[in-house]
């Protein structure tokens, strides 16, 4: 099980959101109140390999540190990921401390601890995969119904015809696109329709 440690070293901070979009705010705060005296943060995927900020913490963090994360799949999203970085971390000598979610504690990759840990993260990627599921079936089924996510197009019927009818009369793409405002990728696009 995840068990308490007590540390005499820096409890430094890890956030990371998939987006530039996304605000890490919530996250930020929460390492903030558990006392990081510093925060690495990234701004990608969890499936990416190469995560700077993380990177970096392990680089800066030394025996006798915590790593603290708002949550585990902040960390990373695979089985695999998460438990080579964990036990990375203990080999080094340094605590993982999780604040919300499933395994809030401290981590400590011994005995039934490391069994306990590898079934926790196994339910976290199980409950990922089930999120991405769900939204599947949610987008399909709105397609079913006639809705579609996304932006709204530029092409209007109007602008449609004006378009067609310029490229009938030997217009470039490239020209009618510059003249209704519109992308050549937008207009291509439409035309092939």
């Amino acid at each position: 099980m995840a068990t308490t440690q007590s540390t005499t070293g820096h409890l430094t901070g890890y956030k990371r959101v998939s987006t530039k979009a996304q605000d890490a705010q919530l996250q930020a705060d929460a390492l903030a109140e558990a006392g990081c005296s510093k925060v690495f943060e990234d701004k990608l995927s969890g499936k990416n390999t190469e995560r700077p900020g993380l990177l970096a913490a392990l680089d800066y963090m030394r025996e006798g540190d915590t790593l603290c994360v708002w949550k585990l799949d902040r960390l990373g999203r695979s089985t695999k990921d998460v438990l080579t970085i964990a036990e990375e971390l203990h080999s080094k000598g340094i605590a993982l401390r999780i604040l919300t979610g499933t395994l809030a504690g401290s981590y400590s990759p011994k005995g039934e601890g490391k069994f306990f840990f590898t079934m926790m993260v196994a339910f976290a990627e199980l409950e990922r995969d089930m999120i991405v599921e769900r939204t599947r079936a949610g987008l399909e089924a709105a397609k079913a119904q006639g809705r579609t996510g996304g932006r709204p197009t530029v092409i209007t019927d109007d602008l449609l015809t004006v378009a067609r009818a310029r490229k009938a009369k030997g217009e470039s793409v490239s020209a009618i696109a510059e003249a209704l405002g519109v992308s050549r990728a937008t207009l291509y696009r439409h035309l092939a329709d």
